[in-house]
């Protein structure tokens, strides 16, 4: 078959560098490339969005490469098909002329087929004596066989973000699940927390998500859904892990003692008033079951209201913020610098604002703030002390304190759950407006 000449359309359409371009591409194929048709096809249905191809191009498409009767496309075969638009409307499932013309023109635009137009604009072969086609015009399907890797990278590219796509939709998913049934349980177990400021950035985060969201825009916002699941997952665990302490020592049948039974009288008062802020908590449980992660501010401003009336005109948003109030208080408290600065040396900036944090929360129950500062200190040096535990003792009485006693007639109020006046009535107006999350 001899090379077409006919590289312009017919009629009144116009030439495009975009033709040109697909017409070098077609040069440019490998003269070893033999394709499987159908395969390529599915690679370029794969990547349609991609390419610019609509769904009745590719119709077109199917139906003229089933005119070219070899499955196997080589570079040096026969590549042109013919057809009249008769016989592809029948092939195309009845598509109307106009609308077969106007995708037609789509396959042209986005290079997968190139018009071979005769001098009248007929589509035709011309054959030899020997029956070999000498001349076609109609259209030439060497894009299939040049650009077949090409639209096989597309399609795997394609299906990648897709499941990409599909993984940070699922991911988001249980986050969001996960989040409002921890909130759940947090409320009927009556875990001490800031539940209000959880659901609350559970609605910010939530209200975010359109109805049709990019990859990008999901894998975003799941980041910061599990950086809250991971603030409410530490919160309900540390929880559980204080109210069974002994849980992992019956497992192994160790037990962590005090090793110094006589401390020094100073820090014997301080030490003996602050049972219930967790002083003795890191010398009797095991450490090694508590959290690794640091402890999120919020909570910690939950347990340690006090410090916020330190920053006037300005509120606590930042660790920095805590460790300048804990500044101001610790002259207050009357600790000396140098047990401020050791405890800054063995406990760092952050654990230290902490600590003084509580014993400021608890100042009236401590006789020598300096004294039971050093002695955190010191346990802190021999591993056995963690504000963990200093914290979750600290919610746990202000939510203890404001439970009226004695319970209410007709029997004691089940372990765990709220019994102060609204309680319930404040839980179901949490739950009302977690199940009015956003779909």
């Amino acid at each position: 078959m001899q090379t077409p000449l006919s590289t312009t359309p017919f009629g009144r359409r116009p030439m495009t560098l975009g033709m040109i371009s697909s017409q070098l591409a077609a040069k440019a194929k490998p003269e070893t490339a033999i394709v499987h048709k159908w395969h390529v096809f599915q690679h370029i249905k794969e990547a349609r969005q991609v390419l610019g191809a609509t769904d009745r191009a590719l119709t077109i498409l199917h139906a003229l490469l089933s005119f070219h009767p070899e499955t196997a496309l080589e570079p040096d075969g026969e590549l042109i098909v013919w057809p009249s638009n008769e016989q592809l409307m029948a092939r195309a499932n009845g598509m109307p002329p106009t609308t077969l013309r106007r995708h037609i023109s789509v396959l042209v635009d986005c290079g997968l087929v190139i018009r071979r137009d005769s001098p009248n604009g007929k589509r035709y072969a011309r054959k030899g004596q020997g029956g070999e086609i000498e001349q076609a015009y109609g259209f030439d399907l060497a894009p299939i066989v040049a650009r077949a890797e090409e639209y096989k990278t597309l399609a795997s590219a394609v299906q990648a973000e897709k499941k990409a796509f599909r993984v940070a939709k699922e991911r988001l998913t249980i986050l969001r699940r996960d989040i409002v049934k921890m909130i759940e349980a947090g409320l009927d177990e009556g875990v001490p927390g800031n539940w209000k400021r959880f659901q609350q950035a559970y609605q910010e985060i939530a209200g975010r998500i359109p109805r049709t969201a990019p990859r990008r825009l999901l894998e975003s916002l799941g980041g910061e859904m599990e950086k809250l699941w991971r603030e409410i997952r530490e919160l309900l665990e540390t929880f559980a892990k204080t109210q069974n302490p002994d849980a992992n020592e019956s497992h192994s049948g160790c037990h962590i003692q005090n090793s110094n039974p006589d401390p020094s009288s100073e820090s014997e008062r301080g030490l003996a008033k602050e049972d219930e802020a967790g002083g003795n908590a890191a010398a009797n449980h095991n450490l090694r079951s508590l959290p690794k992660r640091e402890l999120p501010l919020g909570i910690v401003l939950d347990a340690c209201p006090n410090m916020r009336w330190l920053i006037k005109g300005s509120e606590i948003r930042h660790w920095k913020d805590l460790v300048a109030a804990a500044e101001l208080a610790r002259p207050q408290l009357g600790i000396s610098p140098s047990a401020w600065r050791e405890a800054r040396e063995v406990l760092g900036d952050q654990q230290a604002a902490i600590t003084l944090a509580a014993i400021y929360q608890k100042a009236d129950q401590i006789n020598s703030a300096g004294g039971y500062l050093r002695s955190l200190t010191d346990r802190a040096k021999a591993g056995k002390f963690s504000v963990w535990p200093m914290i979750m003792a600290l919610l746990r009485a202000k939510l203890d304190g404001s439970k009226p006693t004695p319970p209410p007639a007709g029997g004691p109020a089940e372990p765990g759950k709220p019994t102060q006046p609204g309680a319930y009535q404040a839980n179901a107006e949490l739950r009302a407006s977690m199940a009015r999350r956003p779909k």
